[in-house]
């Protein structure tokens, strides 16, 4: 009995997820060496790579900034806060970004690549999907975190 037909994607699978955009994940979920982590999907190589990473020190406004304004993109952000009984927390996001005036092809690349690379992504606590900076406003992250 032959069971090759397990082993090959199909449409609806999505992309890969190349093994350092998951180390950098776990770098940014165990280390916290990375505020932030924003991915591409490579269609040369059919998976999701990393596009680029904020240290520490950066801020929401620097993560914002630094997504395209016309392309869409995966994103993880560790959000320190600190809540009402005065304890020091961290949630981890994942935000899909679409903008509006992104190209019709990619939209549908990353919405059927979205839930497989996030499954891939153990440990985010929030999920937001964006399509205009206002979805994912600091203030939208501070609601979901509480």
């Amino acid at each position: 009995m032959s069971f090759r037909w397990l082993s090959r994607g199909n449409a609806s699978s999505g992309m890969g997820v190349s093994d350092h955009s998951k180390g950098t994940f776990m770098d940014l979920k165990r280390k916290r060496v990375h505020r932030y982590v924003i991915f591409k999907i490579d269609e040369k190589k059919k998976e999701v790579v990393v596009e680029k990473t904020g240290g520490p020190a950066e801020s929401y406004g620097d993560f914002a900034a630094a997504l395209p304004e016309n392309d869409c993109r995966y994103a993880v952000y560790d959000y320190d806060f600190v809540t009402s009984d005065n304890c020091q927390k961290s949630k981890i996001f994942f935000i899909a970004w679409s903008p509006s005036t992104s190209p019709i092809r990619a939209k549908m690349l990353y919405a059927t690549s979205r839930e497989r690379f996030r499954r891939d992504l153990d440990g985010v606590h929030c999920e937001i999907q964006a399509t205009d900076p206002t979805e994912m406003d600091l203030e939208v992250l501070k609601e979901r975190a509480n």
